[in-house]
């Protein structure tokens, strides 16, 4: 395949950018291996750096020579002699069996180890087990595989490259393929200004505390003890909030899963150390499901009178009749929902099938009343653009690289708090026309540039400007206020379509619902919250025609 972008070494530009990056705005936390890294590999020849960066850039630490074939490298053999030299990369690692297994092609695996496969005709993978339980020794490659014309190439720098990848992106979730995607053009960033206290690791001790998580997630992910895991997690000691909260995470998801397991006493424990999201709610759910209706109740009515989000006052909406109920106390008089508008329509099944919102869109789209399909995308777009130099603004702790889709604190408490007067600024233009010459604005400025808010690939102008001219200003401040108040629940389980009559400037959101479909709770607190303040908005339930009574 032909390399996509017009220098063939684009990758070692991009690894040398990071070094670089590093040592400008991290080199306090950089310890003696790391330093000595950036040092002597500055000293490398071309084709050893590029056959170093490319085997970073690969999966796994093991490489055979003759998988290595660049022609901006050369000769692999030659351009590994530097790193081998430094210990960087190992001739002569040892394997496991189940390494070299998967190192090696069928033809090969049959030509060396054929008098120890039952059935030499099978699949390559029916053969690991029973080759596995007979060559349980570790050995080299070459002593595994003395007959053949190759050499085998270890990693052994990979753990420092990922400690290094991750002090540049401040997580490991992202990789080295970012840069390609930004040069081919395929994800393009907003550029922000750099101040010198925006890192996202701020101390040896973070770096070390977020490697130590990671691991925990994985040695619970790979099915660990729960005990053990939970015993690591809990001698992690760290005052920076934000691996705090990667912390309560994990613990919310083990307990979670003791949940599933129905290790019910393991998931108490847990949710009552948590302080992530949601896990008071758990506990509460818990303490029913051990019948410890009373002290359920206790920590219900606690939770009612400062309820954490809207999603933990939905939840003891529903819990409290219960709690009260199961402890024989008189039931409490039911508010009335307020009335939302229903459509009921028996429609044709599709032929070919397609999802139900769009049979309901095609049905009532008309030239003059067109429906889109835009679910949770034109409320936050709408948001996205308005907002950009609020969202985007380069606030300490927000921007530390160049490839983010929008700041690292969008999810904390006080990502509005530490940018009230930004966003006051920009809903002031809601006061007058201001606000669509700014939204117009963007949309052309800023087109194709990644936000966690706008979904380009929605946002049409035809789109743009049907809700410019049909939805009031004043419903504009309301849905973004509301999504201020807590940014993850309340930018999704926004109604599926909208309509729009651009002729009287005025439009109506609708929630389909198929056969067997129900309300989801997200989607019952936009529908409350459209109600509270008179959103025009109507539930669809369809069924196909054929099932019709």
């Amino acid at each position: 395949m032909a390399n996509p972008l017009e220098d063939p070494l684009y990758y070692l530009h991009n690894f040398r950018q990071v070094l670089q990056w590093l040592e400008q705005r991290y080199a306090d936390l950089l310890d003696t291996d790391e330093q000595h890294f950036i040092q002597q590999f500055d000293r490398l020849p071309q084709a050893s750096q590029a056959l170093l960066v490319r085997m970073v850039m690969r999966k796994g630490v093991h490489f055979r020579a003759g998988k290595l074939n660049y022609l901006e490298v050369g000769c692999p053999h030659a351009a590994a002699e530097p790193l081998l030299e430094l210990g960087w990369v190992d001739g002569q690692c040892l394997l496991a069996f189940e390494e070299l297994f998967a190192l090696l092609q069928k033809s090969e695996l049959l030509g060396t180890f054929k008098p120890w496969i039952e059935q030499p005709r099978g699949k390559k993978a029916d053969w690991l087990e029973g080759l596995a339980a007979q060559f349980s020794e570790a050995r080299s490659f070459a002593d595994w595989c003395p007959d053949l014309a190759d050499r085998l190439y270890s990693l052994t720098v990979m753990e420092l490259c990922d400690r290094l990848r991750l002090m540049f992106f401040g997580n490991l979730h992202q990789d080295w393929s970012e840069f390609v995607l930004a040069d081919l053009g395929i994800y393009t960033y907003e550029k922000v200004e750099f101040c010198a206290e925006s890192r996202g690791l701020r101390s040896r001790d973070d770096v070390h505390g977020f490697l130590f998580l990671h691991q925990c997630q994985q040695a619970f992910e790979a099915g660990e003890a729960l005990a053990q895991v939970l015993a690591q997690v809990a001698t992690l000691h760290t005052d920076n909030p934000w691996l705090e909260k990667r912390r309560a995470k994990l613990l919310f998801q083990i307990g979670q899963y003791c949940e599933r397991s129905a290790e019910l006493d393991l998931a108490q424990q847990i949710y009552r150390g948590c302080a992530y999201p949601g896990a008071r709610a758990r506990l509460i759910r818990v303490l029913e499901r051990q019948e410890d209706y009373a002290q359920a109740m206790a920590l219900a009515s606690a939770a009612q009178q400062a309820p954490e989000s809207a999603a933990e006052q939905q939840h003891l909406l529903r819990v409290l009749p219960r709690l009260r109920r199961k402890l024989g106390a008189p039931p409490l008089p039911k508010a009335k929902p307020r009335p939302v508008t229903r459509l009921d329509l028996a429609l044709a099944l599709p032929e070919p099938l397609m999802s139900v919102e769009y049979c309901v869109q095609a049905h009532l789209s008309e030239p003059d009343a067109p429906v889109h399909y835009v679910e949770n995308g034109l409320i936050n777009s709408l948001f996205g653009l308005l907002c950009w130099d609020a969202i985007f603004a380069p606030l300490p702790g927000s921007f530390f690289h160049p490839f983010q889709r929008g700041p690292a604190d969008l999810h904390n408490e006080d990502f509005h708090p530490r940018r009230a007067a930004l966003f006051a600024a920009c809903f002031a233009q809601l006061q007058d026309e201001g606000y669509k010459t700014t939204i117009r604005q963007r949309f052309s400025q800023k087109w194709g540039i990644q936000s966690p808010f706008v979904f380009w690939n929605l946002l049409s102008e035809e789109l743009l400007e049907q809700a410019l001219a049909c939805l009031p200003a004043e419903h504009l401040r309301y849905w973004f206020e509301r999504l201020l108040l807590d940014i993850r629940a309340n930018r999704t389980g926004m109604p599926d379509l909208i309509q729009f009559w651009p002729a009287q400037k005025t439009y109506r959101m609708i929630e389909v619902k198929g056969p067997g479909d129900r309300l989801q709770d997200n989607q019952l607190r936009w529908l409350e919250f459209c109600g509270e303040y008179q959103m025009p908005v109507t539930v669809c339930y369809v069924r196909w025609a054929e099932h019709a009574a």
